[in-house]
């Protein structure tokens, strides 16, 4: 399929996902959502004005799609990872708390590893660069420093909250995320 617009970046735009009972499950990307309509899993909500074309047919562009079967969510953690580390604090440092891009952002251990800090959800930290070397092999506070928001479990929680964040500059989401 190709694109009949200008930004590249469309196919990356969120697309909020609803189950079948039209609960909020997950956040995909254009892309993600489209692969679901096309393989009929899927069915649109909400579109914007733009469309995606191939030679056989023309989709408008999603916002919020609805799969058509109810899919069972288990109530699981999250693996650790350093995109749902960035994920749950925003992308923001956590020192700082100053935003930025993915690729300028570090993980911390706020009780560093060679004090005994553990690779758990409740010891990393989004942050940058320029606090990450202030901080050093440091506790916060003998860096001066500290935390903006207590690091905390990716959770259930934690994952709405971030659709309602995302909904807030989504006007055809709030309706779904219960406003």
């Amino acid at each position: 399929m190709t694109a009949d617009f200008s930004q590249n970046n469309t196919l990356r735009k969120p697309v909020l996902v609803l189950n079948a009972s039209y609960e909020p499950i997950h956040v995909c990307a254009v892309r993600r959502a489209l692969v679901l309509l096309v393989k009929g899993v899927a069915h649109t909500e909400e579109a914007t004005e733009g469309r995606v074309h191939s030679p056989s047919r023309s989709l408008a562009i999603p916002s919020v799609i609805r799969l058509l079967e109810y899919r069972r969510i288990p109530r699981q953690m999250r693996a650790i990872s350093r995109k749902n580390i960035l994920v749950r604090d925003q992308y923001t440092c956590q020192y700082c708390d100053i935003q930025f891009g993915a690729g300028e952002l570090t993980l911390d251990h706020v009780v560093p590893r060679s004090r005994g800090g553990a690779n758990t959800w409740e010891n990393l930290v989004a942050c940058c660069l320029k606090c990450n070397n202030r901080k050093g092999d440091r506790l916060p506070p003998e860096a001066a420093m500290s935390l903006r928001r207590q690091p905390k479990p990716f959770s259930l929680h934690t994952s709405r909250s971030l659709m309602r964040q995302l909904g807030n500059h989504q006007e055809d989401w709030r309706k779904y995320l219960f406003f």
